[in-house]
């Protein structure tokens, strides 16, 4: 048998408990269930950046944020550096793209079809690149040119704008965000899925394929069509985690704190309403991933093909009161991982933890290429074929790691600690075991003295060395510096 196909469904903004196979009682995604039906639910995989920009940018290097200094959405990573995608190119695969990079930075005016060079650098040979939701409405990509083909482009436009708009004045109300006023099938994400499955039914190349899918959904705004909306009922929804993180927190949170409008006031029917508008576009993705799935099978190729799912970083979605992400709260730092390998398993869940760095390394094993120097990530292939009852099916990383904006967070499985990066002084710390709701910061508990002390020597120190101080000089120096700029 041939090479295997690889396909990397990755969206944005996707937390990780929002998965029916992941025992999600409300959620609708029948597809990325049947993925986990017929392999891998990991759910305990955790970004290495809850950041659009720092994420992708660790994705593609195997390297930690610190690493590759891209701290928030404001720095790019050197496209000329490591890439799992060029080491896959040169293992013999056609690598192809469709969708989201956000790779750079986005200006007013940036024309996707004019950085094709940067993502061939990054090793894509085949590119069809779109804008994530708000930057789609003032870049043009192939996707304009679409709505622009069918008469729709300003109804987009001026949905986006005004969207954007009350972002950037801090009245974001996610809940009161308007359905999309296209049809379903113009949607962003629909689009996304359907090029993604039209390219895969007509792929007639002598090389096997690594396509990424990188939908730009389900981030903000919630531009859910309302037919996916109608799907859900406020009455089935759980009302989540009203309470407000509770003082002395970090700048990050005040930050996210400002984003999120008018949450602080926000009623438990009005959270609900938000939860909605997000499912539901997480379900409209679901259905393009579908479509993408059907044509894999139609191709006859489905059974020499691994799948693999998973996001950027989570989204708050009104629990605690915040909105999006940039923090590290479970539900920001927690993302979906659903793994079916050729020809199907039966499917289980293993609970071991789990990050980006592994789904990178495992992409370049399952692809025979050459491993990224110095990477941490582990592949977990063969954990995925030995199946629920081998030795190491609940096995993962001893502790996992998130960074953003200067700080960093470890994680073992029971205690999470936030410390600023470059002095390693604790500013966030939670006993997920005992208070899983994460509502009682412990950082300057003194019975807890010892376990953070465990926590940075025993698991921090392992990657202090790889602190580039230079670059987060270079970060922090940046002036005007934006929380999130839209994606």
């Amino acid at each position: 048998m041939s090479k295997p196909n690889i396909v990397f469904l990755y969206s944005d903004q996707h937390r990780g408990d929002a998965v029916g196979c992941a025992g999600h009682p409300v959620i609708k995604t029948p597809y990325l269930d049947r993925l986990g039906a017929e392999g891998v639910v990991f759910s305990q995989c955790y970004t290495n950046g809850p950041i659009c920009m720092p994420a992708r940018a660790t994705m593609m290097t195997g390297q930690y944020v610190r690493e590759h200094g891209v701290w928030q959405n404001i720095v790019e990573a050197d496209q000329r550096g490591p890439s799992h995608v060029r080491n896959v190119r040169d293992a013999g695969y056609h690598t192809a793209l469709v969708g989201k990079t956000h790779l750079y930075t986005h200006t007013g005016g940036t024309k996707s079809q004019e950085k094709t060079a940067i993502l061939e650098n990054w090793g894509f040979v085949d590119i069809q690149e779109m804008h994530g939701p708000h930057a789609s409405g003032v870049n043009r990509s192939q996707y304009s040119d679409y709505l622009e083909e069918l008469g729709l482009w300003e109804t987009h436009r001026d949905y986006v704008v005004r969207s954007k708009t009350r972002l950037e004045e801090g009245r974001a109300r996610a809940w009161e965000d308007p359905p999309c006023p296209l049809p379903s099938e113009c949607h962003l994400d629909s689009y996304t899925g359907r090029t993604a499955a039209e390219w895969v039914r007509d792929y007639d190349g002598d090389k096997p394929f690594y396509l990424q899918v990188l939908f730009p959904g389900p981030h903000n705004p919630f531009d859910s069509p309302q037919e996916y909306r109608d799907m859900y009922s406020v009455d089935d929804i759980p009302v989540g985690i009203m309470d407000l993180p509770r003082e002395p927190y970090p700048k990050y949170i005040v930050r996210s704190l400002f984003r999120a409008g008018d949450a602080k006031t926000m009623t438990e029917e009005e959270k609900k309403q938000l939860v909605i508008n997000y499912y539901a576009k997480i379900t409209l993705i679901d259905n393009a991933i579908g479509g993408i799935i059907e044509a894999l099978e139609a191709k006859g190729i489905l059974d020499n093909t691994w799948i693999i799912y998973s996001s950027d970083h989570g989204e708050m979605a009104g629990d605690h009161r915040l909105s999006h992400k940039g923090v590290f709260y479970d539900m920001a730092v927690r993302v979906p991982l659903v793994v079916r390998p050729p020809g199907g398993q039966a499917g289980w869940i293993s609970e071991g933890l789990m990050d980006c760095l592994n789904i990178t390394a495992t992409i370049l094993d399952v692809a025979g290429a050459e491993s990224l120097e110095d990477s941490d990530g582990v592949s977990f292939v063969s954990q995925v074929l030995a199946g629920p009852d081998a030795d190491g099916a609940q096995k993962g990383k001893d502790a996992v790691f998130s960074e953003v904006d200067g700080f960093t967070m470890v994680f073992d499985g029971q205690y999470k600690l936030v410390v600023e990066s470059a002095s390693e002084k604790p500013v966030e710390m939670y006993d997920c075991q005992n208070d899983p709701c994460e509502l009682n910061n412990v950082f300057e508990d003194p019975v807890l003295e010892s376990v953070r002390r465990d926590l940075i020597e025993t698991h921090l120190s392992g990657i202090r060395d790889r602190l580039d101080r230079e670059k987060l000089e270079f970060y922090r120096a940046i002036p005007a510096k934006t929380y999130s700029p839209p994606g």
